[in-house]
């Protein structure tokens, strides 16, 4: 089947769908998937833009609204994953996945599905080691920290991807794997992109988070975007045994959407021709959500998962062939996602804006459902409960002594990552850049010979495989990425501090509401965060 896969779309769908129109007039090809890798920006209304961390200039509702309100349809079965200019309040609504609109589908803050047969993973976010090991603990409305924090990779997600052992047909992730610029033309990327220059040469441009999963999971493709350039690059990876068949993978990060640019791809991939055409959950992730249920941490307080070091009675998670089939046999061997699509906020409606609306702290009936169904923990429930139970720390009280972790991790163990960044200056200056026109050069394809730094092609025959070196393997003292660094830094000389959880209760939508009540005033303290005329120093 003839898979399209886009970067950063930055809310602009009416254009994207508009590409693929113009590709099936132009070229008869028609995608029968859309995958996007994140900076997807579902925003519904006023109050969601208040939750994106970009400048107040780089707030604009763009088109997402006209799906979610169902003046429109997507024309094409899409599945995106969150990046870091996202609606967090929103997708925070879905944390295990779900419909944001009909026919566009988020992955949650991890996830895997299959479509035709075709096994599709990925993880949403960035990564920044000082989140890193914390819980998803961060609900709207956010502060000047949590606004940020909210899209930061956690540990038990990439753990949860971890236990999974049946092969992958594609992954995606929105920052790069860490490395992967050593296995395509890094020359050229560091002639587009110069400002890359240190951290490919020091080893920290990318997640080592993503770079762990990649070597885990080894699937056939992996996509990303982030950087706002077009790369490829193609990885022998190494085997276990000498009866393992060899893998590889075929990477490709793609550019933004913006007029002029070629920021869709197409990739023909393999699929089991006897399949439907619904999109469908994986039975195995779905066992492995229910094995790490115990696992969900919705604190501040920071734990490794465990491992096989002596300090826990527990470490692997995997599924079984018998829970898989325990899966099968709840749903009776019937994987289709339903299409439970409900709204949760009001839409916005360019006659009547509503430039004071606020954000509230929602729970999705799609999230229910789901959980329900498995017997998983909703975590947004979970984070409203221990609120009322007064036992959220961190940036909601005083600095205060983390607590003791209980059995399923240990505090005095150490971080699986550097978490000092003080030696990291350097910035991402086309992180934010949404209006500029550099870079259409498709780094995709390789203007000099092929050699060790300079591979074949993309869309050639991938002839010129090499094995992962050593310097792919995630080591202790790997520094956190600082290619979203602009973005990571306040100008505000005031910092804005939260002492508690806002105390108004959680919202809890039914299949028939539309969210446009129970909306009340956020405190004083948290109006400084999305005051208009602050917005702009915040990055």
């Amino acid at each position: 089947m003839k898979v399209a896969v886009a970067g950063c779309c930055h809310g602009a769908l009416d254009k994207m769908y508009e590409t693929l129109e113009l590709l099936q007039r132009r070229h008869n090809v028609r995608p029968d998937l859309l995958l996007c890798c994140g900076d997807f920006q579902a925003v519904r209304n006023e109050a969601d833009l208040r939750c994106m961390a970009v400048p107040a200039k780089y707030r604009h509702m763009q088109t997402f609204y006209r799906y979610y309100s169902g003046e429109k349809k997507a024309p094409v079965l899409t599945v995106f994953i969150g990046g870091n200019h996202e609606a967090s309040n929103h997708l925070q609504e879905l944390p295990y996945g779900g419909w944001v609109a009909p026919n566009i589908y988020y992955l949650g803050y991890a996830g895997v599905v299959r479509f035709r047969g075709v096994r599709i993973g990925g993880i949403s976010g960035i990564f920044k080691s000082h989140d890193y090991r914390k819980g998803h603990f961060e609900c709207p409305p956010y502060n000047q920290q949590t606004i940020r924090s909210a899209y930061h990779v956690r540990n038990i997600e990439v753990f949860k991807l971890k236990q999974l052992k049946h092969p992958m047909d594609i992954f995606m992730s929105h920052d790069w794997p860490r490395s992967i610029y050593h296995y395509g033309n890094k020359k050229q990327l560091l002639k587009m992109k110069s400002f890359f220059r240190q951290e490919v040469e020091s080893n920290t441009l990318g997640s080592p988070a993503a770079s762990e999963l990649l070597q885990h999971l080894k699937p056939s493709y992996w996509f990303s975007a982030h950087l706002h350039v077009k790369f490829a690059a193609f990885m022998q990876h190494q085997t276990n045994s000498k009866e393992e068949l060899p893998k590889a993978t075929k990477f490709l990060a793609l550019d933004k959407c913006l007029p002029h640019r070629d920021f869709l791809q197409i990739v023909d991939i393999e699929h089991d021709p006897t399949a439907g055409d619904s999109l469908e959950y994986d039975a195995e992730w779905i066992a492995v959500l229910k094995a790490t249920n115990s696992l969900v941490n919705v604190t501040q307080s920071s734990w490794n998962m465990p491992e096989n070091n002596g300090l826990h009675a527990k470490w692997d998670y995997s599924a079984t062939e018998e829970a898989i089939k325990e899966v099968l046999e709840e749903l009776n061997h019937n994987l289709k996602i339903p299409c439970n699509f409900t709204l949760t906020a009001a839409c916005y409606d360019p006659s009547k804006p509503q430039k004071n609306m606020e954000p509230v702290h929602t729970i999705n009936p799609q999230t229910t459902e789901f959980c329900a169904q498995f017997g998983l923990t909703d975590i947004n429930d979970r984070i409203q409960q221990v609120k009322e139970e007064g036992s959220v720390r961190g940036e909601y009280e005083e600095e205060e002594e983390e607590e003791e972790m209980d059995s399923t991790g240990s505090a005095e163990e150490p971080s699986e990552y550097n978490t000092d960044n003080s030696g990291l200056s350097s910035i991402n200056p086309d992180e934010i850049m949404l209006d500029d026109e550099g870079g259409d050069e498709d780094l995709s394809t390789c203007s000099v010979d092929p050699s060790p730094d300079h591979p074949p092609e993309f869309s050639a025959s991938f002839s010129d495989i090499r094995i992962m070196p050593d310097s792919m393997a995630v080591s202790s003292d790997d520094a956190m990425d600082s290619t979203n660094e602009e973005l990571e830094k306040s100008g505000v000389s005031k910092q804005v501090e939260e002492k508690s959880l806002n105390e108004r209760p959680l919202k809890r939508i039914g299949g028939n509401e539309n969210g446009n009540s129970g909306i009340k005033k956020i405190k004083r303290r948290n109006q400084a965060i999305y005051a208009a005329e602050d917005e702009d120093k915040t990055e």
